[in-house]
């Protein structure tokens, strides 16, 4: 990253949920690598046998890249534990500057055999989640000069066959993404830019290996630093930019980044919900 969005991130307190793993981990350790504050939001205060590692283990990796990060345990679900997060990244460095919104669950049952506790998992821990953590830290950002927010949610698409395939998966991430954009609108005047960020592909993570396809599925998905240096780009553009959905590899093309091999997903990688076709 060049010098500018190096500094866009350090000394800013990024309010988190989830990130014990995947994704949200790797964002979190790039942003302590650009010298940003992390406080994590999530559940797993103990290891899981089936799962690699806990809030805990993401700090000390955050720290590890030379941020400063701090292990909230709670659930994103529960207002009382998101408003205790947000408490305590005030009190720990401050304030709030950067909420992102990466806790999420996954679950492509269709509509007959989808059970109403896991419809329900998916809207409260999803678009709920989002709404609650962003409320949270509203009053923070409203003081920071340089408030952010990024939600892991994809373009909204009306094409039947995304909708047919997940439609209770699909209403959750899409409410995530209509929340960030309605708030890019809603509080533009107080210089709040809200975007979001989706992958163009599969991302190796422990819910592709469990829930969608194994093996074959990972060895065709990128790894989850493509979608950390696509994090650090978003949230270094400048205020004017917001209002936007982008894939990881458009705003990385943005940043001058051509060649995307390194991140794996061999010659064919597995595209992602959502995304009809490699850019």
């Amino acid at each position: 990253m060049t010098a500018p969005e190096q500094e866009a991130l350090a000394g800013r307190t990024i309010l988190m949920s989830g990130g014990s793993r995947g994704i949200g981990l790797a964002i979190a350790v790039a942003a302590g690598r650009h010298g940003a504050n992390v406080v994590i939001l999530a559940k797993t205060d103990q290891p899981d046998p089936r799962l690699p590692g806990t809030v805990h283990t993401a700090v000390a990796e955050v720290e590890q890249a030379g941020g400063q990060a701090l292990a909230v345990v709670g659930d994103v679900r529960n207002e009382e534990d998101v408003e205790r997060a947000a408490a305590q990244a005030v009190e720990r460095f401050g304030g709030i500057d950067i909420v992102v919104n990466n806790a999420s669950a996954l679950n492509l049952t269709g509509t007959e055999e989808l059970g109403v506790k896991r419809y329900d998992l998916m809207q409260q821990i999803n678009s709920r989640g989002t709404f609650l953590l962003f409320k949270a830290a509203l009053p923070h950002l409203r003081k920071s000069d340089r408030p952010r927010v990024l939600t892991l949610s994809p373009p909204v698409t009306m094409a039947p066959h995304w909708l047919g395939k997940f439609p209770a998966y699909a209403l959750s991430k899409f409410g995530m993404t209509i929340l960030t954009l309605g708030w890019a609108a809603e509080f533009a005047e107080a210089g709040i830019a809200a975007n979001c960020l989706w992958p163009e592909t599969a991302i190796k993570t422990a819910a592709v290996q469990n829930l969608l396809g194994g093996t074959d599925t990972v060895e065709r998905s990128r790894d989850p630093e493509i979608m950390a240096d696509a994090a650090v780009a978003v949230l270094s553009l400048p205020p004017q930019r917001t209002g936007e959905t982008f894939i990881d590899v458009q705003i990385l093309r943005e940043t001058g980044v051509t060649d995307f091999t390194r991140y794996g997903g061999g010659d064919d990688p597995e595209l992602d919900f959502f995304v009809d076709e490699l850019s």
